[in-house]
């Protein structure tokens, strides 16, 4: 056994993954299943919005100038000929003294320009009274008033909300291009370990890392597949991720990533492959590397829970945001505020510090063991020290990333 005669510094391994990680390439999916898909190319509208002129209220349709003078004591009086519906052309015009009932989406008819809110006016049988003047072309949704004819409707590299597939629909995108969803294998390894949702027994361990890791993928936009736990097997382990590197994008494992003597996996990514990084000044992740096997990164995270965490938040979950299409920066919600206390560090490492923020300060949490993952749950966030600090004082502003999206209500 033999630990790290050199570290990478993260920055460099940042820097390495920013040349080596290209996107993906697009794929054509059904408008319906693109929520929350990285948009491939941009869109444009190839005809206007709307493609009619058409009202934008219930009431009456019927030649604004008419009803200038039109007041409760002294209504202007119409004589109702027909009336227009959704979906329906009406082909009566409208002429002087004359008016058509229409509701709110339908075609405004020929003849037309302004459409009068039903509140303001009192209905005789044909006969309808208007209490109120209405400027013309009022409560009118005009042709291309929502999206022009060519006009770009969403760039290339957007995250499509539920609300951009509203548009696209408007504009006839049946199918859209997006980029291919970064496909993750994630394999464990480790003679200690069960499946999860099973009970330890005498001096086993649950496979806590490949739910986490199944979950943070899913949220960064990737497609994960879950290999293992397996048995601390040279052949079995090296059998297995020259078969998922067959397949997948990335390949993540955890666990045996270190430099003892069941450590297989830096050993078995250099026969397979290139091993680029292995050691990284890093707390609490500093057994990670990264590897490649002909195109598909390899990443190898510690097999403690909070470092696999955190060699995810710094080295995968970026390969696999860049691979989809999105921002290599993290998703959580950044937030500035002073220290309670002192939070110590060593220089010349990166720190990933677990935090509470209770009262507007960041208190560290004094529980920082690499094994203990309910320190992550019991945290709001984390703070990173950079490698030229030996930490912070009390009442120094710090930036928390906050684990959760949104701010607990209350």
């Amino acid at each position: 056994m033999q630990g790290f005669r050199d570290r990478t510094q993260v920055e460099d391994v940042l820097a390495l993954i920013s040349r080596r990680i290209e996107r993906l390439d697009v794929e054509p999916v059904a408008l319906r299943n693109t929520a929350g898909r990285v948009l491939g190319e941009e869109i444009r509208a190839g005809a206007p919005v709307p493609a009619f002129d058409r009202a934008a209220m219930d009431g009456y349709a019927l030649q604004g100038h008419e009803t200038k003078d039109a007041t409760v004591r002294t209504p202007a009086l119409f004589h109702c000929i027909g009336e227009a519906r959704p979906g329906h052309l009406c082909n009566l015009t409208v002429g002087p003294g004359e008016t058509i009932q229409i509701t709110t989406g339908s075609a405004l008819p020929r003849g037309a320009d302004t459409v009068v809110r039903v509140e303001s006016t009192q209905r005789e049988g044909p006969m309808v009274r208007v209490l109120e003047a209405t400027a013309v072309g009022r409560h009118v949704g005009r042709i291309g008033e929502d999206i022009e004819a060519e006009t770009v409707v969403l760039s290339a590299g957007r995250v499509l909300r539920p609300q951009d597939l509203g548009v696209l629909s408007a504009v006839g995108a049946g199918t859209v291009a997006v980029v291919r969803q970064s496909r993750v294998a994630v394999i464990s390894t480790g003679d200690e370990l069960i499946t999860a949702g099973h009970l330890p027994s005498a001096y086993q361990i649950a496979d806590m890392n490949s739910g986490m890791l199944e979950a943070l993928i899913v949220r960064d936009g990737g497609v994960p597949r879950i290999v293992g736990p397996l048995p601390d097997d040279r052949d079995r382990i090296r059998a297995e991720i020259a078969e998922a590197a067959r397949w997948a994008d990335v390949v993540l494992i955890s666990g045996g990533t270190s430099t003892g003597p069941e450590d297989h996996i830096p050993g078995i990514v250099a026969e397979l492959g290139e091993l680029v990084i292995h050691g990284v000044a890093l707390r609490p992740a500093g057994p990670a590397g990264l590897g490649f096997i002909g195109r598909t990164a390899v990443v190898l995270l510690p097999g403690n829970p909070v470092s696999c965490l955190c060699a995810y938040d710094f080295f995968a979950g970026p390969i696999v945001r860049l691979q989809g299409g999105r921002p290599r920066n993290w998703p959580y919600r950044p937030m500035s505020l002073p220290l309670s206390r002192p939070l110590v560090s060593i220089a010349g490492r990166v720190d990933y510090a677990r935090v509470k923020v209770e009262q507007g300060q960041v208190e560290p949490l004094a529980t920082s063991g690499a094994s203990i993952l309910s320190s992550t749950t019991r945290a709001d966030g984390f703070v990173v020290v950079p490698s030229e600090l030996d930490g912070y004082p009390a009442n120094a502003l710090v930036t928390v990333w906050l684990y959760d999206l949104f701010p607990p209500s209350g």
